[in-house]
């Protein structure tokens, strides 16, 4: 079982940054998010091994509980490079939704989804992608 790999800047650690898990910039990695009749297939904008961030073009309300899968590339022993990807699929929650603007128009939402049913395998997955990831 690998341990979290959390180095923190001097500013964060003033901040008070209180996650639990890193979290990565990785606008990579492809998912489904399915709630009601809702099916989008986006793309994360950050990700942490207890929740993404993304973009959808249909609002999505805070607390609503969705399914979520991950398409995440999987990197060769020894090598950087993406041998493979696996699919991660696990129950969220919407912890924040905000609409974006321009010009007076809605154009997409952001929205943060927590895991709150990821299994620690799938877990332990996004947290060895997160630190690889993190090293190049």
């Amino acid at each position: 079982m690998s341990k979290h790999k959390v180095d923190k800047t001097d500013s964060e650690k003033n901040q008070g940054d209180k996650r639990k898990y890193p979290r990565l910039k990785d606008e990579g990695i492809s998912l489904k998010v399915k709630s009601g009749n809702i099916d989008i297939i986006t793309k994360s904008l950050d990700i942490s091994a207890s929740g993404v961030y993304c973009k959808v073009e249909n609002e999505i309300p805070l607390l609503s509980r969705i399914k979520v899968i991950l398409i995440i590339p999987k990197f060769k022993k020894g090598v950087h490079k993406h041998a493979q990807t696996v699919k991660i699929e696990t129950d969220g929650v919407v912890v924040r939704e905000h609409p974006v603007i321009v010009d007076d128009k809605i154009v997409h939402y952001d929205i943060a989804i927590f895991f709150d049913n990821i299994s620690s395998k799938d877990r332990e997955l996004l947290l060895d992608y997160i630190n690889k990831k993190g090293e190049n």
